[in-house]
């Protein structure tokens, strides 16, 4: 079997795609990955499809021994790894935002995410996982999808499709489209349950991610939002990006892994077109809120979408260290003809 062997897990390491739609009725989350562009990307790098499942790192990365003939893998964000042709070889660093062939045997050290909370790592053809609900997406908190339901541990053993990959290692040499400024967001279905300055307040204030936060939610740290017809309602339906308020008056923005119904009040929603960005922000960070309208919302998607799809298309050939590939260049009819400088025939 070709597989990447997990020598350390890092802290949460889980086998996520772009979430599993159309279930919630059912009670079943969406879930996937929390920055959807960064997969997407590290899909693109190694030749799979968007929706492909790959590793999502969450602050600090594993170490994996290559099981396979070749595996074409590919990082995508703020992550330090290294190669190692054995324990006892010395380690050299992989960059980010391209793909990497690497030979059975080797070992990949994925260290610290910095500045950031998530990164990723696809791997060529996608791991040979079974699917749930039709996605290799994991919700760890009902022990569902990705690999046996749960992040990653010590021993792991993730099957790859492809016992060996063509080398066609790409590189990004464009940043990912998320925005900056205020994080965008449009009034909620229950604005009405807070007083007449709460949103207001929301705007005018500035927030801090705290310590409690995960994949389900990012509770954040700031002014109270004062409610006016209580704190409760009958529970309905949940928005990846809905900003709930419980009694306590301070905000939760719920990401990924959220719950299909609460019974908080929501008094807005993330733009869609936000949510990556948001999501990678780390406890400590400080953040404003903007409003926009619906419309708005909208067209930013659109626009970074078109943006996104620009950067892939300009997606290029990625050249080894030094900047020669000398096995590429071994393999080449590097004679196209021959001259006689004496003009002899």
């Amino acid at each position: 079997m070709s597989a990447l062997l997990v020598r350390q897990p890092g802290l949460f390491t889980t086998v996520q795609d772009l979430g599993r739609f159309g279930a919630q009725a059912l009670g079943m989350p969406v879930a996937g990955a929390i920055d959807p562009l960064a997969l997407r990307l590290a899909n693109a790098l190694a030749g799979n499809k968007e929706n492909e499942g790959a590793l999502e790192i969450g602050f600090m990365g594993p170490t994996l021994e290559v099981q396979a003939d070749s595996a074409r893998i590919a990082f995508v964000g703020a992550v330090q790894a290294t190669i190692q042709n054995g324990d006892d070889a010395p380690e050299k660093p992989l960059a980010t935002s391209r793909s990497h062939t690497l030979k059975r045997g080797q070992i990949v050290k994925i260290g610290f995410v910095s500045g950031a909370a998530y990164a990723y790592c696809a791997v060529a053809g996608g791991f040979e996982l079974p699917r749930f609900m039709d996605s290799l997406s994991t919700y760890t908190r009902a022990g569902l999808g990705g690999y046996n339901g749960r992040k990653l541990e010590a021993g792991d053993v993730l099957p790859v499709r492809q016992a060996a990959s063509p080398k066609r290692d790409l590189t990004c040499a464009q940043a990912l489209p998320y925005g900056d400024g205020a994080i965008k967001i449009v009034k909620g279905p229950q604005a009405d349950y807070f007083t007449d300055g709460a949103f207001e307040t929301l705007l005018a204030s500035e927030y801090v991610v705290t310590k409690e936060t995960d994949r389900m939610g990012m509770r954040l740290d700031g002014p109270v939002l004062a409610h006016s017809k209580g704190a409760d309602i009958v529970s309905d339906g949940i928005a990846t990006g809905c900003i709930q308020v419980p009694g306590a008056g301070t905000p939760i923005v719920l990401l990924a892994d959220h719950q299909t119904i609460g019974g908080y009040p929501k008094i807005a929603t993330v733009a869609s077109a936000d949510l990556p960005r948001l999501g990678q922000m780390m406890p400590g960070q400080r953040l404003r809120f903007a409003a926009i309208d619906v419309a708005q919302a909208e067209t930013l998607r659109r626009q970074q979408e078109e943006t996104f799809k620009r950067l892939l298309s300009a997606l290029a050939p990625a050249r080894p260290p030094g900047g020669i590939d000398v096995e590429a260049l071994g393999s080449a009819n590097l004679i196209d003809g021959m001259v006689d400088a004496l003009g002899r025939t």
